[in-house]
This record gives C-alpha cells, sequence and structure tokens, in this order.
C-alpha cells in the first residue's frame, strides 16, 4: 500500500485527488502503481468517498514519513496542541495517554478479499460545531462522570457497610468479641488495604488469574468479571482504610470510657495515629488527590509510615502495661508473640517493606526525537503486560510507567512531557534513577488471559501494550493507535516497532495526516471485524470513558483505565 503525498499542482487542485473525507491533503493507493502519484478513481460507499484498506502511515522499510502540509481549505479542525497526544490545549493535566475529542473513518484490507468497514462521516460544519462546545472538564469526568455503580464504589461500599455492621453489632452488645478488639479490627482493615496496594502481592495475584483463568474452556464471562474485580481492588482499599478510623475511633472512645485501667502514653498514642489516619483520608479525598497529587502522595506515604511506627509503639505499651500495679511490665516477648495484632502488624511491615528493599539506583540512557517525550532504557528483559516506577527522588515521588521490551536484554519506557518530571527527562537527560525492581501488574497484564484482544491506546499510551508486539503471547492481540505526528513525536524506535507487526493486526491514525477520528466508532468497527473478546483501551479520562461505553453498548467488553484511585 502505498502513502500518496500530494505535490505542489496537486495541492492547488484538491478536487482532482482521490481522499477520503477524513484525509485532508492525503490520498491512498487501492492497488500499487509504478508511479507514486498515480491514484485510481475513489470508490463511494452511500455517498461517500474512501478507502478499501486500514491504512498505516509508513509502507515499507525504507519509506520516509513526514508530515507534509495540505490544502488549507482541507485541513482538519485539530486545534494547537501544546501536548503531542492532546488535541485540546486549554488543558495540561498531567496524564500519561492523553487524547481528546476524535472524529473520523479508517479502512481494513483481508488478504484475499477486500472489505469496507462503514465509518463515520464527519463534516466540516459539524466539526466546527463539535470544536465550539465547551469542553468537558477532565476533573469533572474524573469525579462525577465515573458513575454510582462502578466496581470500585461497589467494593468501597461492601467493605465498608461490612465494617459498619460490625461495629453496630459490637456497640449494641451483639458482639463481644469486637467490642473487647476493637483496635484488633482497626488492624484488620489496616492489613486489607495494605494487601490491596501490595505490588509484591497483586502480582502474585494477577498471576494466578492469569494461570487458572487464561484457558479456553473458561467461560469469558468469568473473565470479564475477575478483570473487573482486579482492576478495581483500590475500592476495598478505600473502604478499609475508612473503616479502620472507625473501628479506630470506637476503640479509643471505650479506652476513654475506662481510662482509669489505662496509661495517658497509650491514649496519646492512639490518638496520634487516629489524627495520622483521618490526614491520610482526607489527602486521599478524589478532589484533593487529582488536584493536588504530590501533596496526596507524600501526606499518605510519610503519614502512613509515622502511623506504623506509633502503632508498634501501641502495641508495646498496650501489651506490657499492667493496670493493677499502673506500671509496664516484663516478659514482653513472651506476651507479644501470642496476640494477634502483633502478626496483623508484622504482615502490614513486611508487606510496606518490601518494595522499598528493591529500591536501586540505576543507569539509564534516555533520548528525546522531539520536545514532546523521551525514552528511557534500563538493563534486562522485563515480561509483557507489567509497569514499572522510576524516581529523582525516591522519597518525594514516583512515577509509574508501562514498560516496553522484548523479554530478553533490555527494556525502555516512554515517556510524554507533561509534568515536570517528565519534561525534565527531556531538557536535562540523568544519567542515573531510582527504579523499583519488582514491577507491578497491571490492566495490561491480563491481557495474557484472554484469547482475541484488541487493544486501543491514544498517544504515549501505545507504551504498555507494545511488549505484546515483541513478545510472543498466549492472545492474539490487534492492535489500533491514534496518535500525532508519529515518528516526529515517538521516533523511530516505537515506530519500527509498530511497522514490524503484522499489517493485517494493526490500525494507526496519525490525526496530523488525517484529522481526528471518532475513536469509539473505530474500536467498534474493528473489534467486530477482528472478532475480539474484549477490548482494553488505554487514554484519558473522556477518551476512555467514550471507548469503553461505545464498546459495552455494542455488546464487547471493554476496560480501560479508572480513575477512583
Amino acid at each position: 500500500m502505498e502513502l500518496f503525498v500530494p505535490s505542489k499542482t496537486s495541492m492547488k487542485s484538491p478536487e482532482k485527488i482521490a481522499r477520503f473525507s477524513s484525509c485532508r491533503g492525503v490520498a491512498f493507493e487501492m492497488k500499487p502503481h509504478s508511479d507514486p502519484f498515480s491514484v485510481p478513481p475513489p470508490l463511494v460507499v452511500d455517498g461517500r468517498r474512501g478507502s478499501n484498506r486500514f491504512w498505516l502511515p509508513w509502507n515499507h522499510q525504507d519509506a520516509s514519513f513526514r508530515v507534509y502540509p495540505s490544502d488549507p481549505s482541507e485541513r482538519s479542525m485539530s486545534m494547537r496542541s501544546s501536548h503531542f497526544c492532546d488535541l485540546d490545549d486549554t488543558d495540561e493535566n498531567d496524564f500519561e495517554y492523553d487524547l481528546t475529542d476524535l472524529e473520523i473513518g479508517s479502512f481494513v484490507q483481508e488478504e484475499k478479499e477486500q472489505k469496507l468497514i462503514p465509518v463515520p462521516f464527519t463534516s466540516k460544519c459539524e466539526q466546527q460545531s463539535k470544536v465550539s462546545k465547551q469542553k468537558e472538564s477532565r476533573l469533572s469526568i474524573i469525579l462525577l462522570d465515573q458513575g454510582l455503580f462502578t466496581v470500585y464504589k461497589r467494593l468501597f461500599m461492601v467493605s465498608l457497610i461490612l465494617n459498619i455492621i460490625g461495629l453496630v453489632l459490637a456497640a449494641t452488645g451483639h458482639f463481644s468479641y469486637a467490642r473487647r478488639k476493637a483496635a484488633l479490627f482497626s488492624i484488620w482493615n489496616i492489613f486489607a488495604l495494605t494487601l490491596c496496594r501490595s505490588e509484591v502481592f497483586l502480582r502474585v495475584v494477577f498471576w494466578l488469574a492469569v494461570k487458572v483463568l487464561g484457558r479456553s474452556w473458561v467461560p469469558l464471562g468469568f473473565k470479564t468479571a475477575a478483570t473487573s474485580l482486579l482492576q478495581s481492588l483500590g475500592g476495598m482499599h478505600s473502604g478499609c482504610g475508612v473503616s479502620s478510623v472507625a473501628w479506630l475511633v470506637y476503640a479509643l472512645s471505650l479506652t476513654l470510657q475506662n481510662r482509669e485501667n489505662t496509661s495517658p502514653e497509650i491514649i496519646i498514642v492512639a490518638s496520634t495515629i487516629l489524627a495520622l489516619l483521618c490526614l491520610s483520608c482526607l489527602a486521599a479525598f478524589p478532589l484533593v488527590r487529582h488536584l493536588h497529587h504530590n501533596v496526596f502522595e507524600r501526606t499518605h506515604r510519610f503519614a502512613g509510615w509515622t502511623a506504623l511506627a506509633l502503632l508498634w509503639a501501641f502495641l508495646l505499651l498496650t501489651i506490657s502495661y499492667d493496670p493493677n500495679s499502673k506500671s509496664y511490665g516484663n516478659h514482653l516477648s513472651s506476651r507479644l508473640i501470642k496476640q494477634q495484632e502483633f502478626w496483623f502488624t508484622l504482615a502490614i511491615t513486611a508487606l510496606i517493606i518490601m518494595p522499598w528493599v528493591t529500591v536501586r539506583r540505576v543507569p539509564v540512557k534516555v533520548s528525546a526525537s522531539s520536545g514532546h517525550a523521551s525514552i528511557i532504557k534500563f538493563e534486562g528483559g522485563v515480561e509483557a503486560g507489567l509497569l514499572g516506577r522510576i524516581s529523582p527522588s525516591p522519597l518525594s515521588e514516583w512515577h509509574a510507567f508501562g514498560i516496553i521490551s522484548d523479554g530478553k536484554t533490555e527494556h525502555m519506557m516512554l515517556a510524554g512531557a507533561v509534568g515536570d518530571f517528565t519534561k525534565s527527562l527531556v531538557s536535562d537527560p540523568p544519567s542515573h534513577l531510582w527504579v523499583r525492581k519488582v514491577h507491578f501488574a497491571g490492566l495490561p497484564y491480563l491481557i495474557n488471559m484472554y484469547e482475541r484482544v484488541m487493544v486501543v491506546a491514544t498517544g504515549s499510551g501505545i507504551c504498555v501494550f507494545l511488549s505484546f508486539l515483541l513478545q510472543p503471547c498466549s492472545a492474539d492481540v490487534r492492535l489500533v493507535w491514534v496518535a500525532k505526528g508519529i515518528e516526529h513525536n515517538f521516533g523511530r524506535e516505537i515506530k519500527g516497532i509498530v511497522n514490524e507487526y503484522p499489517k493485517d493486526k494493526v490500525i494507526v491514525h496519525d490525526t496530523a495526516l488525517s484529522g481526528r477520528p471518532n475513536v469509539s466508532q473505530l474500536s467498534i468497527d474493528a473489534a467486530t471485524n477482528w472478532g475480539a473478546q474484549v477490548v482494553i483501551v488505554t487514554s484519558n479520562p473522556q477518551g476512555s470513558r467514550d471507548v469503553v461505553n461505545a464498546c459495552k453498548a455494542a455488546g464487547i467488553p471493554a476496560f480501560g483505565p479508572i480513575w477512583d484511585s
């Protein structure tokens, strides 16, 4: 398939060029010709011009890939963008995967027969109308448009309601064990919320899910239910966090009612732990978390560590205190190991310490083909579907990125320059970075659970899927990638990875060449044509929501990033 770039003469006479409506200034040949500028009559379907192929913005290894200006009368309505995968220049929120309001058509080719996929047609008037509409705030989408009954919120409510029931029963005298061990119930909740965020534990859980459910005879409904559950464990984390505060309030109130049998030190330590847990919960409130993420991250980390240290002090004080003599006794170790609180606190401590034991400062090679993104290379191969964290300062901030690797000698990360840290990678490339050697599993890892998967990515969101193009995979993976200025912004190496994947499994839409597509309809058409069991999308909040909702409405299971946590 040849990519036709108009000459000056052809640009002056755009009506003579066989264009698809969305491909302004670019035409695609129906069949190869000896003359690369020879264009056959356009295919007309329902009064619309179109091609019968999914197009790639490159045709062979030696093909040049540049963006040429089109006739002004034929230009896309795309707005000037401050970010290479964001078409909205008014929004500079720091999201790794970024693309907004897209509209379009695409093409597909089978080896033996040609089949046209219907795509939506968008006129210039409609484009102007859409551009003139007030853009939805990403924050409003994250906070208000996720739905009231998402799996995340349901897990949050289940965790909270179960604990409230226990509290009510304890307070009314129907659950004497909980009344005696109210502090233990708080520690149980802290243990549960730590498990839900433990990257080591979740790596094992995701691996087991793929091994057990990733078999052809397992019903698709079981797989999608497991995917929803594993993706939304943050709801249980949040629910247990609030519940731990509730149980500690109850335990402290009982202690104050019976203060003659306790010491002032125990009350002070317990009150401080309660204050720190409340501070962590407030910092994790969605509005604070998304508007002031660094504040949330540091507060959550340091308040949590301090609370854990005080929890050990609380255990030592309560176990060694003798209410009869009003003093602290000996033989602490023999009494300590008999307490459930000790073992759960020990488990919490181990889960928190494990990722930090693997922190290392490693050499890196950072390159940037443009000012919009950087590629960070590390030594060692990594399994497909895993994500990694890097940091310039391990105690203050960590950044998670998808890992690109062939599983052999090295791996790399693609970082869009959208925040202070990622911009610094372009302007002042470091020679070393801090990393966590234990890589964690996320939604992309669950691709291995299915047989036929279509992945949809916008902008730098492609990074979480590229390893599946480089490594053998149990799933048949098909790719739809929408981005702006592929080679210019992402470099030849990223383009080359996609270029080497079988052409019948890839759709690439460059918005710099072809305007904005309707990614939702494009995803539905491609998934239907390919017979995909599930669609997994990585985009910004609005793009992810639109694709997931559209695919579900069409009866296709779909998953994307959740912004609840």
